[in-house]
């Protein structure tokens, strides 16, 4: 297998210096840029894993270091590109802001060959490092991120990640998104990864429970503090001790509820309906609703200060349609689960089936794919799912619009991305630039794609 190039990009305005520097790095591809102009064309061609960068570049006419200006420029187009800032004896000031930009290392002329080059050595190496820990967190992300959960996009896998980040503490926390898209799923995940996993985990659905009978579910009571109340119980928060406590639907709280459970949330007490004792209880707090609370809360149906007392940290949860790629992840595993259960010999689904997945903007969430998933299985008449076992309403142009060939999607993207280019620059050689391409290929592609030079 041929070995790939590594490209080191060697920014320096002094040509001997740039002679020199040239030829002494073994085993690299030395590119070389006069300025910041050039620097960023070869950074957008290549992606040099290092670069060495000459502070002492002449500033722009507005008097800015044109050094530190190009390595701004650098980090943003290419964050994990290692950058070596190399200075004049007097201006060790501006290297130790690069340092604070996020430059790599520096180095003070005059230049010493030898040592630059160990320099360049351990950078790449740290460069390549990197890179291969990307891969690999790639290649693991492809797997059930969390217990329970079934995603491969980047929005749910940041989700997951900042699951797995707040679990451990007892933070308060809110989850907000749609109804369907896996709250209470997301709640469980963070019991199950905190210190509280091996104690219980109390649900309580705030909005399906009426309005009268809240209070005594979630406080308890004592004997004779109501007609009925012919013992005492506890409370579904008492139950919770030591564990977690999931209010799900917290908006749906009743207003003059909300002042007692914030006097929970800020003191960790509990008293009986018809006692006196406050109980204390150590629980962790995890709430969750579909609604906007701060539009609630303008509209004078939700506590301010409660809502701040239980978003000491908010998780987003997005809707299905916003996760890019998880529908069909999400209908295999549905498939697979139930062809099992049901035991069908269900292989998959047509292709119609798959385009209409995708296309299909699914308001009902995660809840509504496993529905229909569940219901297409048993009712499926062929070894396959359909389009109209899914029953889903989505036109025949529409189902069919997604191209499924590689080299379809490939085109329409380079023909937008050239398109653009085009249009944000004056000329086909700053198009080319800005593209990381030579002007012959892009003459080449602009012919292809029937665009006018």
């Amino acid at each position: 297998m041929k070995e790939a190039k590594r490209y080191l990009l060697v920014v320096e305005d002094d040509p001997g210096l740039q002679s020199q520097l040239r030829w002494c790095f073994d085993g690299y591809e030395v590119l070389v840029a006069g300025d910041r102009e050039e620097a960023i064309a070869h950074l957008r061609r290549h992606e040099p894993g290092v670069v060495t960068l000459d502070l002492g570049l002449p500033p722009d006419p507005g008097g800015v270091s044109e050094g530190l200006t190009t390595l701004q420029e650098i980090l943003s187009l290419a964050p994990g590109t290692k950058v070596i800032v190399v200075t004049g004896d007097n201006d060790r000031a501006n290297a130790v802001r690069a340092i604070g930009m996020g430059a790599y290392d520096f180095y003070q002329k005059p230049v010493d060959p030898e040592l630059l080059a160990l320099i360049v050595d351990r950078a790449y190496q740290v460069h390549e490092l990197e890179n291969e820990n990307r891969r690999l967190q790639q290649q693991t992300s492809h797997k059930a991120p969390l217990e329970g959960i079934i995603a491969t996009s980047p929005q749910m896998l940041k989700v997951c990640r900042m699951v797995e980040k707040v679990a451990p503490s007892d933070i308060t926390t809110l989850l907000l998104g749609p109804s369907g898209t896996g709250k209470e799923v997301i709640a469980r995940a963070l019991h199950e990864l905190s210190p509280r996993a091996n104690k219980k985990m109390v649900a309580i659905n705030c909005a399906a429970i009426p309005d009268t009978l809240l209070e005594s579910e979630l406080f308890g009571y004592e004997k004779g503090a109501f007609t009925g109340a012919a013992k005492q119980t506890r409370g579904k928060i008492e139950y919770a001790d030591g564990g977690t406590l999931f209010l799900d639907e917290i908006g749906d709280l009743p207003f003059d509820l909300q002042a007692k459970l914030l006097r929970f949330v800020q003191e960790r007490v509990v008293e009986r309906i018809g006692g006196r004792a406050e109980i204390p209880v150590d629980v962790r707090i995890i709430c969750a609703t579909h609604q906007n609370l701060k539009q609630l809360i303008a509209e004078g149906r939700f506590r301010e200060d409660l809502y701040y007392r239980v978003s000491e940290i908010t998780i987003n949860i997005p809707p299905l349609k916003d996760r890019e790629g998880d529908v069909i992840v999400l209908a295999k595993a549905f498939l697979d689960r139930f062809a099992e259960e049901q035991k069908r010999p269900i292989r998959g689904f047509d292709p119609e089936a798959i385009a209409g997945i995708e296309q299909y903007d699914w308001p009902g969430n995660v809840r509504e794919i496993e529905s229909r998933i569940k219901r297409a299985v048993i009712m499926s008449d062929g070894p396959s799912i359909s389009l109209d076992d899914l029953e889903l309403d989505v036109p025949n142009d529409e189902a069919e619009a997604m191209p499924l060939n590689l080299q379809q999607v490939r085109d329409e993207a380079e023909r937008v991305a050239i398109n653009r280019a085009l249009n944000h620059t004056e000329n086909v050689s700053d198009a080319a630039k800005l593209l990381g391409i030579t002007r012959p290929t892009l003459y080449r592609l602009m012919e292809k794609y029937g665009m006018a030079s």
